[in-house]
């Protein structure tokens, strides 16, 4: 007697069939919605939605990029709070980082900008 379904698992019984492999190609942050938008509210929502992350994405990176170089930085009213994180926040490696994550915000922003397809 010979079983239809080659693959059993140790039990005797028979597993589910294994689902096919996803779209791998798929890499923006955002991806489409999960099923075709049914009207064009639903379409100008998602584009809208895009269009706000990669906006957010943009400033946020500009400001993460731009700030840490500034003279606000270490002197603010925050800092004043907690004098014994200055010497932390003031030196060059966290500005660097903090920078590093600006340019990694805006890639970010951009990438998904790039990758933004309609879906019919």
């Amino acid at each position: 007697m010979s079983n239809p379904n080659p693959v059993s698992n140790p039990a005797g019984g028979n597993s589910p069939p294994t689902p096919p492999a996803l779209n791998q190609s798929q890499t923006a942050v955002l991806g489409p919605p999960l099923e075709p938008p049914t009207n064009a509210v639903q379409a100008w929502m998602h584009r809208i939605s895009v269009f706000l992350f990669v906006l957010i994405s943009a400033v946020a990176g500009v400001l993460l990029i731009i700030l840490p170089w500034t003279p606000e930085w270490t002197d603010n009213y925050l800092l004043l709070s907690f004098p014994s994180l200055r010497p932390i926040v003031s030196s060059g490696f966290f500005r660097g980082f903090c920078s590093g994550l600006g340019l990694l915000d805006i890639w970010i922003g951009f990438w998904e900008a790039l990758h933004y397809h309609e879906q019919e």
